[in-house]
């Protein structure tokens, strides 16, 4: 469905929105030099959640974050959407930010599979990648079969609306979390989440077909340094979701997915934390991502 929001109607907290296919994106842009890292956000999540790695990030380099239309303060769009039009839609904001190629992308999650799908499209146009917990096309062709059945489970469910009170409760735990955030950020942020909680629901909604379909066909990827790192941690969203023995189970078959997923290139490397879960390591361990951004530019 559409989603329409009071963020998308607003002037973000930073960044600017720029015209592209007729609808306005948000981009935010820091630091100077190349290759430019570009950050693609996971589902459920916005570039501004990435802002505390992106002002890292651009003390070495030019730091790109952005929203993907349908999220964050950029304008609706039908969501699901496929991986071509995200990368199609990528491509062009940053050439119409006036960001020179070639980029490092740095895709989370949801974002993981994008950042492939954009090597995979434009490989001429990237210099590096770094998969931050992706999301692998063989997850669930490979899952336990009880993951198949709490999933079709899941999507067979309607979302209901949370009470007064549990939206006080959140809009306090969002607050807290984001405490290290600038204010004129952290409130709005905060907000936003509150009012956007259906659109990971929404985002991951052609996932497991479509957009696996897209990586599958797709070239290989190019021969650009590569690091995946694999969240091993405890992740409270996960832990929700999934009983305690099935959520090991997947978690091992993650770590395999992604060590071949790092030895499919020639200069691919896998990168474990055990100490962060797959919502957000890019808080929990900003010091391993920012060495793997390190490296990554050290290899151009």
């Amino acid at each position: 469905m559409p989603r329409t929001s009071p963020e998308s109607r607003t002037a973000p907290p930073r960044g600017h929105r720029h015209t592209v296919g007729g609808r306005r994106l948000m981009l935010h842009r820091s630091g100077t030099g190349g290759p430019a890292v570009v950050l693609l956000p996971g589902s459920g999540l916005v570039g501004l959640d990435y802002l505390n790695l992106h002002d890292r990030i651009a003390e070495l380099t030019t730091s790109v974050l952005y929203d993907r239309a349908g999220t964050g303060w950029s304008d609706p769009a039908e969501l699901p959407r496929s991986a071509a039009e995200v990368t199609d839609e990528l491509r062009d904001l940053l050439t119409v930010a006036g960001v020179p190629e070639p980029y490092l992308l740095a895709g989370h999650s949801l974002g993981g599979a994008y950042a492939r799908h954009f090597a995979q499209r434009f490989p001429d146009a990237v210099a590096g990648l770094l998969l931050l917990d992706p999301f692998h096309e063989d997850m669930v062709t490979r899952a336990p079969r009880r993951v198949l059945d709490l999933l079709a489970e899941m999507k067979s469910r309607e979302l209901p609306e949370p009470s007064r009170e549990q939206l006080d409760a959140a809009r306090g735990q969002l607050l807290a979390f984001f405490e290290a955030w600038p204010d004129d950020v952290r409130v709005p942020l905060a907000e936003h989440h509150l009012g956007s909680w259906r659109t990971a629901w929404q985002e991951d909604g052609n996932l497991y077909d479509e957009v696996s379909a897209e990586l599958r066909s797709g070239p290989g990827l190019p021969d650009v340094p590569t690091i995946v790192l694999s969240a091993m941690g405890r992740d409270a969203v996960q832990a929700h979701l999934w009983p305690e023995d099935l959520l090991r189970e997947i978690n091992d078959g993650k770590r395999a997915l992604h060590a071949e997923l790092a030895a499919s290139v020639p200069r691919g490397e896998h990168r474990v934390l055990e100490d962060a879960g797959h919502g957000w390591l890019h808080e929990e361990r900003p010091d391993a991502v920012l060495q793997a951004v390190t490296d990554l530019l050290a290899s151009n």
